[in-house]
């Protein structure tokens, strides 16, 4: 049987997409836009327990989704931190504020996608890189680094 588009299917066993460590947390670039012609990105995300994930902020130029796979992962929808639990969904629009954190006592991990699929792998890689570094950054530094990356703080 012939497609019109054999060559537009991309498969990506998870043996080949290795994890970045941010502290104690794990990202996974699963389907980053390179992957996805920029059609969107989609990333794993797994937090230990007790640790933190991204403050309060809002992106101007791509939405992001967050669905839970597993554990309670707190979520700010808005102006509301709300548990979330295996199935949840969460979908924040452009400029729309959130963050995420593990306040339980148990690991939580989620799919995060965004749209539409920007280069979001060089902001999680310089923060695992300050991370195991341990270097200080000053509020200035920090507000380049996230203005760079279209991540601003609420």
């Amino acid at each position: 049987m012939s497609f019109p588009k054999e060559d537009a299917v991309t498969l990506r066993p998870a043996g080949e997409v290795p994890p970045l460590a941010i502290g104690t947390t794990r990202a996974r670039f699963v389907a980053p836009g390179s992957v996805t012609q920029g059609r969107f990105g989609l990333f794993e995300w797994t937090m230990q327990p007790g640790t933190g994930g991204a403050g309060p902020h809002y992106h101007t130029t791509f939405s992001e989704s967050f669905f839970v796979v597993s554990g309670s992962p707190m979520l700010l929808a808005g102006t509301r931190w709300v548990t979330a639990t295996a199935g949840d969904f969460l979908h924040v629009a452009e400029g729309g504020p959130h963050g995420f954190r593990n306040d339980s006592d148990e690991v939580a991990q989620m799919l995060i996608l965004f749209a539409p699929g920007i280069v979001r792998e060089p902001y999680f890689e310089a923060l695992a890189e300050i991370r195991t570094s341990g270097r200080t950054l000053t509020r200035e530094e920090w507000v380049e680094l996230w203005a760079k990356h279209d991540q601003y703080p609420c």
